[in-house]
């Protein structure tokens, strides 16, 4: 049965309003009273809700992002990580290394395929910022204000790849930050020329997840 608008909680109904705004008219032009308005509620209600249209918006993009929890899912449990934890022993010296170096290939395969398809759909909603640099000076503190903003998955990133070199699966000299500023700029540089020249010039994200990781991998393995 089809549950009418009216009927979803107010929170919902304002992520509802929001994301259809801020795809259809534009982050500048989805103030909060156009929210508000659209959700069916007063502004002073949205607020009891929701810090600011900022926190809104990255609400927007972790919630109603398709790939957005399983990119944080891949970023949580860490490549190579599957069999931390356990006394093997001999056993796993001998035996266990090959199998966490394939695991951390495999996890970077992953997060890149996420991060690529999230990238591709969160780029659209954030593009009008940078059209206002007023908007965007706004929209930066906002997101600091509750802090937020995309460089928690590259520190999400660079922090599970420290794990790994001090797992002893990175090479010593490896840099973990700058590992994952390539694999992630890689996967951002693809939702660009996706959004801005078309499909035909990015490889489908089936190759191109597991190139780049491969890439990746065997410059800090």
């Amino acid at each position: 049965m089809l549950t009418s608008k009216s009927s979803r909680p107010t929170p919902e109904r304002l992520l509802d309003a929001a994301e259809k705004l801020m795809r259809t008219s534009g982050l500048a032009n989805a103030t909060t009273k156009a929210i508000a308005r659209e959700a069916g509620c007063s502004e002073a209600a949205l607020y009891k809700y929701f810090a600011n249209k900022e926190e809104l918006f990255v609400r927007v993009l972790m919630e109603r992002t398709p790939n957005a929890g399983p990119l944080m899912a891949a970023l949580r449990t860490g490549p190579g990580e599957e069999g931390e934890g356990r006394d093997d022993g001999d056993e796993r010296a001998e035996g266990g290394a090959e199998g966490g170096a394939e695991g951390v290939e495999a996890g970077l395969t992953a997060i890149a395929r996420h991060a690529s398809l999230f990238y591709a759909d969160a780029m659209p909603l954030a593009a009008s910022l940078f059209a206002e640099p007023t908007l965007l000076t706004r929209h930066r503190e906002g997101v600091q204000e509750i802090g937020a903003g995309p460089h928690l998955v590259l520190d999400a990133l660079a922090g599970r790849l420290r794990r790994e070199l001090e797992a002893g699966r990175l090479r010593p000299d490896a840099d973990p930050r700058a590992a994952a500023a390539l694999l992630l700029g890689a996967c951002f540089q693809r939702a660009f020329f996706l959004h801005f020249s078309g499909a035909h010039v990015v490889q489908p994200v089936e190759e191109f997840a597991p190139a780049v990781a491969r890439t990746v991998w065997a410059a800090i393995r």
